[in-house]
């Protein structure tokens, strides 16, 4: 399954609020077959501006602006699928931390949220607000998970 979004983005002309721009969204990465990212837009402090921000160049780990925010869309397949083989008693492959606060929205299938001690199995609907710990993704289903986050950038607090 292969799903790249559309996006909106509204502004105003002439005081009066208008649809800017109305398309599939371009900026995605497929660098690895079945895990498609794309970083739909971003703010480069905060409070933010309401002009114009392009989006900003997709990574498998994100670069979030100082001060700023990431809004982005991943299609998570099977980790049958990467190839990825999780070793009891060893992190997993994928793990991974950023400074940023997280809010992720899991749209569809099932993934593990896998973090140093324990882990969780998400569901569609669940949330998870991530505070800037070591975690991965693991999706042991046979499907693929799609999850929307928002990144802020923060600070770690010792």
């Amino acid at each position: 399954m292969k799903t790249i979004p559309r996006r909106i983005v509204t502004g105003t002309r002439d005081n009066r609020s208008v649809i800017e721009s109305d398309q599939i969204v371009t900026n995605v990465s497929e660098d690895i077959p079945g895990l498609i990212i794309s970083d739909l837009w971003n703010t480069g402090e905060s409070p933010a501006s309401l002009s114009w921000e392009n989006p900003i160049p997709n990574t498998a780990m994100p670069n979030t602006p100082a001060r700023g925010t990431y809004f982005r869309y991943v299609q998570i397949p099977p980790d049958k699928q990467l190839g990825i083989i999780a070793e009891q008693g060893q992190p997993h492959p994928l793990m991974h931390q950023t400074a940023t606060l997280d809010y992720i929205v899991i749209l569809s299938g099932e993934i593990y949220l896998v973090l140093d001690k324990e882990e969780t199995l998400l569901k569609s609907g669940d949330i998870v607000i991530q505070r800037g710990t070591n975690r991965a993704w693991s999706n042991r289903s046979g499907e693929p998970c799609i999850q929307l986050a928002v990144l802020i950038d923060a600070v770690k607090v010792s």
